[in-house]
């Protein structure tokens, strides 16, 4: 039977093939904060899967940060947004990827994709029934091995250490605070509301503050750490990083993952600039890819997975719903409104 509505089954028997999926494309480079208008929702006709290929139907999508300045890069106008999502195959013609089974694709802002295996990999297999499988774009997915990776291999960050996080409310922040804590460090995190700064403590931050109302950020983080920070986990840049790195203690460590504040300048900022003091305290500044240690992945989100399921690591989702409302789940993310991990699922 055909059907020119995308296809939706919460079993693995395949009821019907999909003639159409809807994704969502750029319309435009973004010009200082994105737009509606930026983006357009398209129907397109898929093919039928040949030999190798396989069907997917998304089930829940990732809104990052890093989609803001990759855009610019990485995509052109008419491409579909990037992104990662949690699919379930619901066709298959490649003995890889059973129907039924679960994959993390890079396909894309899309309902439904065939895929030839090369852009997608299989969820753990013996990934538990109680913790979600949205999971695996969160903790238990590239921010967490982001979190860990800016930990363990940039700033190699030891035990009786502080660690100075920005951005500690959202999905890599909140989770390389509570890594450090497992490894015995002290922890300052900031964030930029009350409730995130509640959350902070939640998860046993040390030292918490919020940026916006603090009357002045120097002072706030000599107050949190008088002695200083060795490691500092950078997500935002701008002011925060010029004030946090003149107060590093010699030999100290940043590891560079995001620069947030400065995604949607029209402008690009300038100064002051860091380099005295890291000469003076001989610092180590590192900016980072995940992808660097894609060997290490699944020992590494086996370790997370472990310490989730011991209770050591929490991880909190901020949900929207509907695949029509991605933009504004990506806009809403850039702006802060999200605690944790900001994911959209595509049916309710």
């Amino acid at each position: 039977m055909k059907s020119n509505t995308p296809f939706h089954c919460n079993c693995d028997c395949v009821l019907a093939m999909v003639l159409q999926a809807k994704s969502w494309v750029l319309k435009q480079h973004f010009e200082g904060f994105p737009k509606v208008s930026d983006f357009q929702l398209n129907e397109e006709q898929l093919p039928e899967p040949r030999d190798g290929e396989v069907l997917l139907e998304a089930l829940f999508l990732s809104v990052d940060p890093y989609m803001r300045p990759f855009s610019r890069v990485r995509m052109q106008p008419g491409d579909v947004m990037i992104g990662t999502q949690v699919a379930k195959v619901i066709q298959s013609n490649n003995p890889s990827f059973p129907v039924g089974c679960h994959v993390l694709s890079r396909c894309g802002w899309r309902t439904q994709t065939v895929s030839d295996g090369s852009d997608i990999t299989r969820v753990l297999a013996d990934w538990p029934q109680d913790v979600p499988l949205s999971h695996a774009l969160g903790a238990i997915g590239m921010p967490g091995l982001t979190a860990l990776y800016g930990l363990e291999e940039v700033c190699a960050i030891k035990p009786g250490e502080t660690l100075l996080v920005n951005a500690a409310a959202g999905a890599v922040g909140s989770v390389a605070g509570q890594i450090a804590k497992l490894k015995g460090c002290k922890v300052v995190g900031s964030a930029g509301s009350d409730d995130k700064v509640a959350y902070l403590k939640e998860l046993g931050f040390d030292q918490t503050f919020n940026y916006k109302t603090v009357s002045s950020l120097e002072e706030a983080l000599k107050n949190a750490s008088p002695e200083g920070y060795d490691c500092y986990f950078e997500n935002v840049g701008g002011h925060f990083s010029s004030v946090a790195i003149s107060q590093m203690k010699a030999f100290g460590r940043i590891a560079v993952c995001g620069g947030i504040s400065l995604y949607n300048d029209t402008i690009p900022q300038t100064g002051p600039y860091p380099h005295l003091p890291m000469i003076f305290k001989q610092l180590k500044m590192e900016g980072f890819l995940v992808g660097r240690w894609e060997h290490k992945n699944e020992e590494s989100l086996r370790r997370m997975l472990t310490w989730m399921q011991e209770g050591k690591l929490k991880c909190r989702e901020h949900v929207t719903y509907g695949f029509e409302n991605m933009p504004a789940a990506f806009m809403g993310m850039l702006q802060g409104e999200n605690i944790g991990k900001a994911i959209v699922k595509v049916f309710q």
